[in-house]
């Protein structure tokens, strides 16, 4: 998710398990550890643009990983906090504040390498938003409150809500999922693979809905609602990315042919050509607006740099027109 909330997160935990007299400390480094396993975006190459989203929530957001990243957090906060905090605590503190960056991001849709190095499986639970101001405006005020307090029970208290909040998340995706099957058997379609629900952006009640049938993605946005009937916003379908077809004409060992597996791996088999732009394979599983087809980013095959790895190239302009189809969907209109 953003900094925001992984740090307030992390402080979250610390302070959940902190003594009353340790809870701005353990806010302080639970927040650090929190955010430190998002130093992975550094990672990058001017030669190779895929790096970057390769290695981003790679090994530094991996269960395996927790027990030293909360050692570099330690180590950092030590030469400051040794007088004022044993080391068994202080390292306490920053591992459990590191332990939830990679849990946090799983819950997204993003996909998260949790169990590197023993598999490269990219978890994506799609139970939230990486932007959500309902999870992240009240643990930011209850983990404030209760660092400055000094009253480790509000710290709790923003545990609970963030739990409660995440199986409201688990929930509203079992029923957008239910809903998205109810949608598939209407149009005759049953035979469709590769379902998938992610929530929009900052919200738990419009979800994008994608599944693949006879070669074709449908891309629809699915609302359901609490007090309301479940709503759908037809979108737009378009063909399938065919990656044996594109490797057949690449040599194995070619940097595009690596490209577009690592590419395929990282959108986890969503790939699609757009009709108006065949050479751009775009990661159909986001959108700004739930029932685009609009990417956010793709690999540009016509761009090819001196080392032969096709441009990577996000494209993340609103325009106000999705602004408010966004927000009448959001509102049910």
């Amino acid at each position: 998710m953003d900094p925001v909330s992984q740090g307030v997160l992390g402080a979250v935990a610390a302070i959940s398990v902190a003594k009353p007299t340790h809870s701005r400390i353990a806010a302080l480094v639970g927040a650090a550890g929190g955010m430190l396993a998002d130093l992975d975006i550094l990672i990058s190459s001017s030669a190779d643009p895929l790096l970057n989203i390769e290695y981003h929530r790679h090994f530094s957001h991996s269960l395996s990983f927790i027990p030293f990243g909360g050692l570099l957090v330690a180590l950092a906060f030590f030469p400051f906090l040794r007088r004022r905090i044993p080391p068994a605590r202080l390292y306490l503190y920053s591992t459990i504040g590191y332990a939830t960056a990679g849990l946090l991001d799983a819950c997204t849709s993003y996909g998260t390498q949790l169990l590197w190095p023993f598999s490269d499986l990219r978890v994506s639970w799609s139970i939230i938003s990486i932007i959500d101001p309902l999870f992240t405006i009240p643990l930011l005020a209850l983990a404030l409150f209760s660092a400055f307090k000094n009253r480790p029970l509000f710290g709790k208290a923003a545990a609970c809500y963030a739990l409660a909040y995440l199986s409201l998340g688990i929930a509203q995706n079992l029923r957008a999922s239910s809903y998205q099957r109810e949608l598939i058997d209407q149009r005759g379609h049953r035979s469709a693979t590769r379902l998938t629900v992610k929530p929009s952006i900052a919200n738990l009640l419009l979800w994008r809905s994608v599944y693949l049938y006879e070669g074709q993605y449908f891309v629809d946005a699915v609302r359901v609602g609490f007090l309301s009937p479940n709503k759908t916003y037809p979108g737009t379908q378009l063909p399938a990315f065919d990656l044996s077809a594109a490797l057949a004409n690449l040599p194995p060992d070619s940097p595009l042919a690596s490209d577009l597996r690592r590419f395929d791996h990282f959108s986890e088999g969503y790939l699609a050509s757009l009709p108006s732009e065949p050479s751009y394979v775009t990661d159909l599983r986001y959108a700004a607006v739930p029932n685009s087809i609009a990417p956010l980013w793709g690999l540009n095959l016509a761009q090819i740099n001196e080392a032969g790895h096709a441009a990577f190239e996000p494209r993340r302009n609103v325009s106000e027109a999705d602004r408010e189809d966004l927000l009448k969907m959001l509102k049910g209109e």
